[in-house]
């Protein structure tokens, strides 16, 4: 697949992205764009914006070393700002859009790195200057994995990638019906957590499985991570009050009395 169609493929997969880009870290405005050589220089294209006041976002071309969507492709490694407009550390070259008419302050860039070049970039950003924390972070480094893993897919070659997907897929099906039909919890975690690390997805829940809602599962998903119950707050836009409860209504459903137990009952269920 040449450049022009990867990038096609990546503006495509945006709007999905980006809707779960706005969940899993809770930052209000979230965009991206696709990376193409211009010149000799590597330049990104914003073309999805969600949050934003307009569409003055939309019109701009990053540069490589430029502002901070031009730090992270140059390191290929996230990059964030507390405070946009007084950050010394970037150019301050795109700050008509971004600060001017989007009024953004707490900007995280988070690169799309595919066999090992940038290609496109995801935005996270909030109006009020704070930091945007390491949960948030991570959470949009798994983002930006899913839409290269599926960029990585496009752009093999036909018939022996082809051949090595349905290989791939056959096996994880064996490993998700696996993991379902042990009697063994600790073994159908670890065979459920192995699913999901190279499937980039959980098994699909067992029969029987609890039915936690979706905001009780992302609260466990986090907790997963090593969220504090603060951490999980700030990234589902919820007080602390209300991620107590969804936990314990998660444990109630789960059978189980913590946290922990929580996640290794849930993942072994096929609901994380």
């Amino acid at each position: 697949m040449d450049d022009d169609a990867l990038s096609r493929a990546l503006d495509a997969a945006l709007p999905r992205r980006l809707a779960e880009l706005r969940s899993a870290t809770g930052l209000p405005v979230v965009f991206g764009g696709s990376t193409r050589s211009e010149q000799g220089a590597l330049q990104l294209s914003i073309s999805r914006t969600v949050g934003t006041f307009g569409d003055s976002l939309r019109r701009v071309r990053v540069v490589t070393g430029r502002g901070l969507g031009g730090a992270a492709m140059a390191r290929s490694a996230p990059c964030r700002v507390s405070d946009y407009a007084s950050t010394p550390g970037i150019t301050h070259d795109y700050d008509q859009a971004v600060v001017e008419r989007e009024q953004l302050a707490s900007v995280m860039a988070y690169p799309v790195v595919v066999h090992g070049a940038v290609r496109g970039v995801l935005y996270g950003a909030a109006r009020e200057s704070r930091r945007i924390g390491d949960v948030a972070v991570r959470n949009a480094g798994v983002v930006a994995a899913h839409l290269a893993r599926d960029l990585a897919a496009l752009a093999g070659t036909p018939a022996p990638a082809a051949r090595r997907v349905d290989a791939a897929g056959a096996a994880l099906a064996e490993l998700a019906e696996l993991a379902r039909s042990t009697a063994d919890p600790l073994l159908r975690a670890r065979l459920a957590r192995i699913h999901t690390d190279l499937a980039g997805g959980p098994v699909e829940p067992a029969a029987g499985a609890p039915a936690l809602s979706p905001r009780e599962r992302e609260a466990l998903r986090l907790v997963a991570v090593g969220s504090t119950n603060a951490e999980i707050a700030v990234a589902m836009g919820i007080g602390v009050v209300t991620v107590k409860a969804y936990l314990h209504n998660a444990m109630r459903k789960l059978g189980v009395n913590n946290r922990g137990r929580a996640v290794v009952a849930a993942r072994a269920a096929g609901l994380l």
